[in-house]
């Protein structure tokens, strides 16, 4: 007999596609089969106007126009188009960047890319809690700076940036300010409209849609330019060629506006969610919790427990599905750079858990992690006990 699967709580790794996103977009795949750039017969039309249906649903969500919206691959190629397409096509101005340290690697990566052509960047700290300090952030920026990076929520510890604020000091100086944005949506209010934000990452695999497809939001008004990274067919006005995939596009669409609509309930459910598991994992002693506890979304908890190994912890819980301390560069046994970023020792770095709560999350859920996490907990603590 096969053994159920582990409960999930990995959801800012992936979110399953929600039911009613997979039923949207499975007619596209077999029924609705045109290529919405095929413009001589209803095949395309039809595929064309899902597209611009989907384009419209995503930007809904966060407030913006429609043709601000380019699809790419996931925030990985938006992130890159972002960042190096801007600064390419700025680099007459001045060839400096600015980016803080706790940045997915799909941010800080192509910011290191652009040091080998010619760039410089500056790297920001953060606070113990992980935020921006917005003075910091002032003094670095320079007037050969002409773009800035910041992610909206992380994706290891849950805190909110202050983009707004971070756009008006770039905007006064007149530099771009990127936003990671594959964490937020559906979990935190976007203001495109009335934010001082240039260009924002998105991606639909966090908010309940398919792998494979994002989008690049370009502010129109005022116009940014920016280098397309790829060349071909001229699709999404020259900046993405590239086929384009017409199902995965009407399920990030479909995932958008379910996140818009159901967003407010969701919070609050997964907010009591949130505030049941840290109740119990108070109990376990020792509780560590890595980041603001205020400014953070609630679906994210980022914990560690004096005397006990996060690594060791997860091996021992294998009816659960997270991530421990040295997340998200796949594969590797490092301490998570988000982690020392805060100032964590390696050793709390390797300690630390990341639980992750979403739309499919259960009380009951919930209860059982608990019931396993203190459990194994409690016996890695026993030899250290014994021995005392």
């Amino acid at each position: 007999m096969t053994a159920p699967p582990p409960i999930y709580l990995d959801y800012a790794a992936t979110t399953p596609c929600d039911p009613r996103v997979v039923d949207a977009m499975v007619p596209w795949l077999s029924e609705h089969f045109g290529n919405p750039s095929s413009r001589s017969h209803a095949w395309g039309w039809q595929a064309q106007e899902a597209v611009e249906h989907a384009r419209g649903q995503v930007a809904a969500l966060i407030g913006a126009d429609p043709r601000e919206i380019v699809w790419t691959s996931g925030a990985t190629e938006s992130n890159n188009l972002a960042i190096v397409g801007a600064a390419r096509c700025r680099a007459a101005r001045g060839r400096h960047v600015v980016t803080v340290a706790t940045e997915h690697q799909a941010v800080l990566d192509p910011v290191r890319a652009l040091g080998k052509q010619g760039f410089e960047a500056t790297v920001l700290p953060v606070q113990g809690n992980g935020l921006l300090d917005l003075d910091r952030l002032r003094d670095a920026l320079r007037p050969d700076t002409v773009l800035a990076s910041v992610m909206l929520v992380n994706n290891e510890i849950g805190v909110v940036q202050d983009v707004a604020a971070i756009g008006r000091l770039c905007r006064e100086r007149g530099i771009l300010l990127h936003v990671d944005a594959a964490q937020a949506t559906g979990k935190v209010g976007i203001d495109w409209a009335a934010w001082p934000v240039d260009l924002m990452s998105l991606t639909a695999h966090k908010t309940y849609g398919p792998k494979g497809i994002g989008a690049l939001v370009v502010r129109r008004e005022p116009r940014v330019p920016v280098e397309p990274l790829l060349h071909g067919g001229g699709q999404e006005r020259g900046l993405r060629p590239g086929t384009l995939p017409t199902h995965q596009i009407v399920g990030m669409g479909a995932a958008f506006a379910l996140a818009g609509a159901e967003m407010a309930v969701e919070r609050e459910r997964i907010r009591a969610l949130r505030d049941r598991l840290l109740r119990g994992l108070s109990a376990i002693g020792g509780l560590v919790v890595n980041g603001d506890l205020e400014r953070r979304v609630p679906h994210n908890l980022n914990v560690a427990f004096a005397g006990v190994d996060g690594e060791a912890l997860l091996t021992g819980c294998t009816g659960l599905a997270l991530s421990s301390g040295s997340a998200c560069a796949s594969g590797s046994a490092a301490p998570s750079h988000v982690l020392r970023a805060l100032g964590c020792s390696d050793e709390l770095a390797h300690a630390s858990l990341r639980i992750t709560i979403g739309r499919f999350t259960t009380e009951a859920e919930i209860d059982a992690a608990l019931l396993l996490l203190r459990a194994q907990a409690a016996r890695q603590r026993e030899p250290m006990t014994h021995h005392e």
